[in-house]
């Protein structure tokens, strides 16, 4: 067993049950658990590793990205989808992602977790849900495995194409039966519901354009018959989103997740702007939880999710990036300072999100969404996923009254240091685990690849 102490902390922003913010803060961890709080006079301070943080930063827990599309980042900015909306980017994507390979699976993955560390994020959940040539979600898997993100890895699926009401292309649907066998397979090779686990699977049908309604239920019945496997999906996007689910199935979309039996506390969706207020009720009293994505939302002009009303109702929320085609970044902290200003643009009140309220959003909020009670938050028996910002920067001058709300307020871009189940893996703001330089060259040729067809 090992001991690493952090001492000096600036401000220690422990996010737990009393939200103690503790000046001059210190924290130990016992290999991958935390084992003691308080401050640096408090702790003990030796260790067989000790990081000093001279009174220079501030620790929060890790950042929980609940919704992304990993492979999306080697198409960013494609020119035919700059311009539309969901559907009409989908359609301008689709071609570009049936040249998608397991390789490309590999380093996309590789690319998409070392920004999310970069950027602060310690664990993530990615809906992919295209399968095209040698693809399979292991790719993904040995990929972030090796930079060393905390992982949700979902079996996303689409089985219904253009020629049977869907959106997608029929050349990259799915037999159902395929999809299942596939689930069935990975949670049993990979899930681990054990409390501090570092990859668990999720079961992600894309949408309701996108799978029948047999799929979902079949896929939530097969979720429920094993320990701590939940269920995820998009849904109410948009108009679109809301006139193709009241067209085809004659419900809205949170009567229709409610028909295929997709509420509850193991399921969470991706997006909820055009949810009925008769839905966040439902959402709320059944502890369904929700991604919000502003980033995404504000650049397909999807709209703007009403957040302080699905907190109001006891909804829970958690942050994602969407993906990085639909962003076009992966950056969580700046997520969060958008989900912060939108909120205050929605409402035309600028009481109706603080900076604190955001970054419990981001940290408690998506671990709640991700049915995980042992991260977003500080405290002994915790996993220790923790994340250090150095304040001595030109952004945070004259920040002294309030530096919390400084990570909010002000443009966090990278954060100096990142431990994920105890272990560094940023260190004075370089990844230690991969060389990001070569990861660029080799992710740049696939993408060229992939556009090239």
């Amino acid at each position: 067993m090992s001991t690493l102490l952090v001492n000096n902390i600036h401000t220690l922003v422990t996010m737990d049950n009393e939200r103690r913010e503790i000046r001059r803060g210190a924290l130990l961890v016992r290999d991958n658990v935390i084992e003691q709080i308080g401050t640096t006079e408090e702790l003990p301070d030796t260790a067989d590793e000790v990081l000093d943080l001279q009174d220079k930063h501030i620790v929060l827990p890790g950042l929980v990205n609940t919704h992304h599309h990993f492979f999306q980042n080697l198409t960013r900015v494609t020119p035919a989808g700059q311009n539309g909306d969901l559907f009409q980017w989908l359609t301008a994507h689709y071609p570009l992602w049936s040249n998608l390979t397991g390789k490309g699976m590999y380093y996309s993955s590789q690319l998409a977790a070392t920004e999310l560390i970069l950027s602060g994020c310690t664990t993530a959940s990615d809906h992919h849900y295209i399968f095209p040539n040698d693809c399979t979600l292991d790719e993904q898997i040995r990929g972030v495995r090796e930079i060393g993100l905390r992982f949700h890895a979902s079996r996303g699926s689409m089985s219904v194409g253009e020629s049977n009401g869907g959106l997608p292309p029929d050349s990259l649907v799915e037999k159902e039966a395929d999809i299942l066998k596939d689930s069935q397979r990975l949670i049993e090779e990979y899930h681990n519901s054990d409390r501090y686990s570092m990859l668990r699977i999720v079961l992600a049908p894309c949408s309701p354009f996108s799978v029948s309604t047999d799929l979902m239920r079949e896929s939530a019945a097969m979720a429920r018959s094993y320990k701590g496997v939940r269920l995820h999906t998009h849904l109410a996007e948009n108009k679109g989103d809301v006139e193709y689910s009241l067209s085809k199935f004659n419900l809205t979309p949170g009567d229709y997740a409610e028909s295929v039996g997709w509420l509850g506390d193991d399921v969470w969706h991706a997006h909820c702007v055009k949810l009925s207020d008769r839905a966040i009720d439902k959402f709320g009293q059944t502890s369904t939880g929700v991604a919000h994505c502003p980033c995404s939302n504000m650049r397909l002009a999807s709209g703007i999710a009403p957040i302080r009303k699905m907190l109001n109702k006891n909804v829970p929320v958690g942050l994602g990036v969407d993906g990085a085609a639909s962003n076009d970044a992966t950056n969580l902290f700046h997520e969060a300072r958008q989900a912060f200003l939108l909120a205050r643009v929605r409402d035309e009140d600028a009481s109706v999100m603080t900076a604190r309220d955001v970054l419990e959003i981001a940290t408690r909020g998506g671990a709640k969404v991700l049915g995980r009670d042992d991260l977003g938050y500080l405290a002994p028996g915790m996993a220790a996923d923790f994340i250090a910002v150095d304040l001595d920067k030109l952004g945070y001058v004259g920040t002294q009254a309030d530096p919390v709300s400084a990570l909010i307020y002000c443009q966090t871009d990278r954060i100096d240091y990142s431990f994920i189940n105890g272990k560094k893996v940023v260190d004075r703001g370089n990844l230690t685990t991969i060389e990001p330089e070569n990861l660029i060259a080799k992710a740049n040729l696939v993408a060229i690849a992939l556009a090239n067809g």
